[in-house]
């Protein structure tokens, strides 16, 4: 019992001269790591302080394949961080808190040959520390974070495979380890490492219910999408694009009062999905943290404003920034960091600052005249904060920015262009002969690639011409079994033309058109899945069926091309082209022809083509 007291008094003991030591010196806490895939970049964010700037001096070291730096006078305030990355020059990455006394973290990169490491470029906004890893210009300061989108697919949507750290808890009876572990907080952890289709925008980890709402955490950057109201039942709808779900919390239902539910799932491989069961779909609005790492989505007629915020604020600048002859955008600077709210009509938007009190009319006022912004108006709201108006046309798009710091809110607007108005009377010699459907079902056409005298690819005395019809004709099957109408431009061996496949689908007039085909390359082992897609309104159907795709087949994921294939440049519908593996790869070309990867490779497919008519058609 003496030897437990000695070792607890000493344990006491060196932890007041621990705290003596960070006492001494001003300690910056790094409250978030994120890694920005898009634009190649490590954002650290630390809280302001009234003492000064975090790490005046960052100075990097180069060691064959790797190279580090040190934040000195600073603690992380999470577990520490090992990415693993399985594209790009960049391979590993790793944020740990390097020693204690003094207080240091350490950052290190791990690259391989190809990679230059003096493009590395350090940048500061306020307290966050931005480690620029490309050698292109950096992001305007101050770094924004996109927080609203009205569109529901882009081209700066990504995913690839990351392999992430978590700790594991390690069961010590001891009691010295007990007293170690609760007088230590640097003990050293063990991590299982996991391989996960991880895009690095924003990974959701928790989901609790509020009083008339719901609060979304996770890190990194989260975005949200122009929501869906839905009938029967009466359902709110949220995408959150570029997110990742922790597999605990899909498809469990939460019950935020004795009348609302809400349930989150992984909709597709790199978009999340917030369902909210209520009948005040339109009293719901997202409302965003300073940090942007959480969001409570509430009924802002029912929410209690002042629990919103601890700092109150003030607008301190106006900015309006021409993009092009489409797109303006407005930006609002804060004394302290904003908490905001949004509402999307479709003539206007609205933005609630809950913690902003004072504002310049005048400036305002003049700053944004002659803009897509003139008609704006701020209205002052007694013990809420700012509400923000902006008319809007119901076809533009609009997307909202939060600086790195909390401290500058972004409002982007991009004006579609009119299409030239027809005649009030149109005088029409010679009325097309248009084909209606006389089922009313949603329809595909499943283009089959190849046929007959054109072989299509050949590898191991395999054609692919055999390989696309199968496929094809088991989407078929699939699409027929869930109620819609299937138009195959081939249904056996026989020689179809380019021309004559885009015929029959400008003939039929279908919702959507899927050409299938199998790739080759000179190069034997290059092996893999990609999708391809030309005009722009082909880009939703894309990502969807090739994330359906992509999550189900266990295969190299080559991504989305834009690619002027035949086939789906002059077709009508939105059109896509998916090469479903390599038949000049020997082990793609076995599972190819196998019945299990075939037939996942259809169902697939089939499941990304229903997810995309019941959303956008």
């Amino acid at each position: 019992m003496k030897i437990l007291l000695k070792i607890f008094t000493l344990c006491i003991v060196c932890l007041f001269l621990f705290c003596g030591k960070v006492s001494a010196e001003n300690i910056y806490r790094i409250t978030n790591a994120n890694f920005d895939t898009s634009n190649s970049m490590i954002v650290l964010s630390a809280a302001d302080t009234a003492e000064g700037v975090i790490a005046k001096d960052i100075k990097l070291i180069k060691l064959e394949g790797k190279a580090y730096f040190d934040i000195e006078s600073s603690m992380i305030t999470f577990q520490k961080q090992d990415w693993i990355f399985n594209s790009g020059n960049i391979k590993e990455i790793k944020i740990n808190q390097f020693s204690n006394n003094p207080c240091v973290v350490r950052v290190v990169l791990y690259y391989d040959n190809d990679f230059n490491p003096d493009n590395i470029k350090f940048y500061r906004v306020k307290n966050n520390i931005i480690v620029k890893l490309k050698s292109s210009s950096v992001c305007n300061n101050p770094y924004f974070q996109n927080t609203y989108r009205d569109e529901h697919s882009s081209s700066g949507d990504f995913y690839e495979y990351t392999t992430v750290t978590t700790p594991v808890t390690s069961s010590d009876d001891s009691i010295m380890g007990q007293i170690q572990e609760a007088f230590n907080t640097q003990t050293e952890q063990f991590f299982a490492k996991k391989e996960l289709k991880l895009n690095t925008k924003y990974y959701l980890n928790s989901v609790s219910a509020k009083q008339n709402g719901v609060l979304i955490n996770g890190f990194g950057a989260v975005t949200i999408e122009r929501p869906m109201l839905l009938q029967n039942p009466s359902r709110i709808v949220y995408d959150l694009p570029n997110t990742l779900v922790d597999t605990k919390l899909r498809n469990k239902e939460i019950r935020i009062n004795d009348t609302e539910t809400v349930k989150i799932g992984q909709f597709s491989v790199n978009k999340a999905r917030i369902v909210i069961n209520t009948e005040d779909t339109g009293d719901y609005i997202p409302i965003y943290s300073s940090d942007n790492q959480s969001l409570i989505i509430a009924n802002y007629k029912k929410t209690n404003n002042s629990s919103l915020y601890s700092n109150s604020s003030n607008v301190s600048g106006y900015v309006n920034e021409k993009n092009d002859e489409q797109t303006q955008s407005m930006i609002l600077k804060f004394e302290a960091p904003v908490v905001h709210g949004l509402d999307r009509y479709n003539d206007k938007l609205i933005i609630y600052l809950y913690n902003v009190s004072k504002y310049s009319d005048t400036l305002f006022k003049g700053t944004f005249k002659d803009t897509f912004f003139e008609g704006a108006v701020i209205d002052l709201m007694p013990k809420i904060g700012l509400k923000l108006t902006i008319p809007i046309e119901q076809s533009a798009l609009v997307n909202t920015y939060l600086g790195a710091d909390g401290r500058s809110l972004k409002i982007s607007v991009k004006e579609v262009k009119k299409k030239t108005q027809m005649p009030v009377n149109p005088v029409i010699f010679s009325p097309p002969n248009i084909s209606v459907k006389k089922s009313g079902k949603q329809s595909v056409v499943i283009d089959a690639g190849h046929g007959g005298s054109d072989t299509g690819a050949i590898g191991g005395g395999i054609y692919e011409k055999d390989i696309t019809l199968d496929v094809a004709k088991r989407v078929e099957k699939i699409l027929k079994q869930k109620g819609y109408d299937v138009k195959m431009t081939r249904s056996q061996d026989s020689t179809v033309s380019l021309q004559e496949r885009v015929d029959i689908s400008e003939d039929y007039e279908p919702d959507i058109f899927v050409s299938i085909h199998v790739n080759s390359s000179v190069k034997p082992e290059i092996n893999g899945i990609e999708t391809h897609y030309y005009h722009q309104e082909s880009l939703a159907l894309a990502q969807i069926v090739h994330s359906s795709f992509a999550s189900a087949i266990q295969a190299n994921d080559r991504g989305l091309f834009k690619s002027k294939f035949y086939v789906i440049n002059h077709t009508t519908a939105p059109a896509i082209l998916i090469e479903i593996g390599f038949i000049s790869n020997a082990t793609e070309r076995g599972q190819l022809t196998g019945e299990k990867r075939k037939q996942a490779t259809a169902q697939s497919i089939a499941d990304g083509i229903q997810k995309y008519l019941q959303q956008f058609k």
